[in-house]
């Protein structure tokens, strides 16, 4: 593919069978204008954020290979929400599928459109966790390491905030 941008990005979905959409997602990734998805971690079962009135979320985290700008990255992922009719009624609600750019060449980037890397991402257990399977080494900004974040992280498993899914496994 030539020159390429690692890009790391978080799935989600809790409406209309999660797991397909997210499984589906993953393959979509993969066939995004110059972009090739490289890794993908397992697919996680989490408690929503925000209105608790809502299904649990399946979770996961892609690593792609892109020669896309930050911002043609973003229409791509945010023209693929809308072929899962993804819909916008509340923040933090819920929907069919959710796709956040994470992390994209080690780069600090501030538009009004995207923050880079996510604002939220060492915040979230969904998100480390996943990642810290495909990208330990990664390194924030900041300093912090991938690997440190998920030690802190490591008792939403215990505590069944989040958990992994097996093969067959529905989200509960």
């Amino acid at each position: 593919m030539g020159r390429h941008t690692q890009a790391f990005i978080g799935l989600g979905s809790n409406l209309d069978a999660p797991r397909r959409q997210v499984e589906q997602a993953l393959e979509e990734l993969d066939r995004l204008p110059l972009t090739r998805r490289v890794a993908a971690s397992r697919l996680y079962a989490s408690r929503p954020v925000g209105p608790q009135d809502q299904p649990d979320y399946v979770n996961a985290v892609a690593e792609l290979h892109t020669r896309l700008s930050p911002l043609a990255l973003l229409d791509q992922l945010q023209a693929l929400e809308q072929r899962h009719r993804r819909v916008r009624q509340r923040h933090w609600g819920p929907r069919t599928l959710d796709l956040d750019l994470l992390w994209m060449n080690a780069a600090e980037w501030r538009h009004p459109r995207l923050t880079l890397p996510h604002p939220e991402l060492a915040n979230r257990a969904f998100v480390v966790l996943p990642l810290a399977e495909i990208a330990t080494d990664l390194r924030l900004p900041d300093g912090q390491t991938l690997a440190s974040l998920a030690e802190r992280w490591n008792g939403a498993l215990t505590s069944g905030d989040l958990s992994p899914l097996n093969a067959t496994e529905a989200v509960r």
